[in-house]
């Protein structure tokens, strides 16, 4: 089986698909596979699909959702396969699970390249850190289940793995900091920046690039930007890392080289 959720949601066994067309049916997938190996309680699955406006007799909806599911799974499993379709979307007394042997989980995969990239960080190996956390960055399809609605138990999962995509995003952008890629980062930076206008982290690296590619006045607008926005934002100024980095970019600190051991802050 394989299980995709870094785009639009895959689920194949054998590599035919059971992702079905209907909206609701889709959602529920989507919620069992991003929890695939564990139980999904029936309490979940409604919110889920209803949030907070579920139909009468909600429980016995999911089952005709099962049930739509279990045929798609019994056509691609094939009447020779070992599994029963109710094997691989199993019912216990906690709920639904999804579960077949030696499954390919594509968010899993994403997980373990970012660990081993960000231990690889912290041990100063910044040439596997960038090739390991690049290759988890390229595992991404586009939006996170871009062909799925969005219920409260899935915005929760999809939040988690957004923030371990920033995660590895920072990471391998500072690792390419360390080995020299200043100019080749600037165009990344300039564009996460804009997305995400209060990620000081960010703008950080972005400064710290555009000072190492001789363009401090660049630097220095970045800062006023990213001020400006948590101030209007959050009422507050921008953390002491960054005022400091700023006001060493005034100075040329000749702590901010290539060389400088300081470099780890950023």
């Amino acid at each position: 089986m394989e299980i995709g959720v870094l785009g639009p949601l895959i689920v194949s066994i054998d590599g035919t698909s059971v992702v079905p067309s209907a909206a609701k049916p889709r959602q529920m997938l989507a919620l069992l596979a991003v929890n695939a190996g564990c139980d999904v309680n029936v309490t979940t699955l409604t919110e889920e699909l209803w949030d907070s406006s579920p139909p009468s007799g909600p429980a016995g909806v999911v089952q005709t959702y099962v049930k739509q599911l279990r045929r798609a799974i019994a056509d691609a499993l094939g009447p020779e396969h070992k599994c029963a379709p109710k094997e691989v979307l199993s019912r216990s007394y906690a709920g639904y699970a999804l579960n077949l042997p030696g499954p390919v989980l594509e968010a899993n995969l994403f997980q373990q390249l970012t660990g081993r990239g960000l231990r690889a960080l912290a041990g100063g190996d910044d040439e596997t850190a960038s090739e390991l956390l690049g290759e988890a960055l390229a595992m991404w399809r586009g939006q996170l289940l871009a062909d799925v609605r969005i219920g409260p138990a899935l915005r929760v999962e999809l939040l988690r793995l957004e923030e371990s995509r920033r995660s590895a995003l920072e990471g391998r952008i500072t690792a390419d900091l360390r080995l020299g890629r200043h100019a080749e980062v600037i165009g990344e930076l300039l564009a996460l920046t804009e997305r995400f206008p209060l990620q000081e982290r960010l703008h950080g690296l972005l400064m710290l690039a555009l000072y190492r590619c001789g363009r401090s006045w660049q630097a220095l607008e970045i800062f006023r930007k990213l001020r400006a926005s948590t101030s209007q934002e959050l009422g507050i100024e921008p953390s002491l890392r960054v005022q400091k980095l700023h006001r060493a970019i005034l100075a040329a600190d000749p702590q901010l080289d290539l060389a400088a051991p300081s470099l780890a802050a950023f």
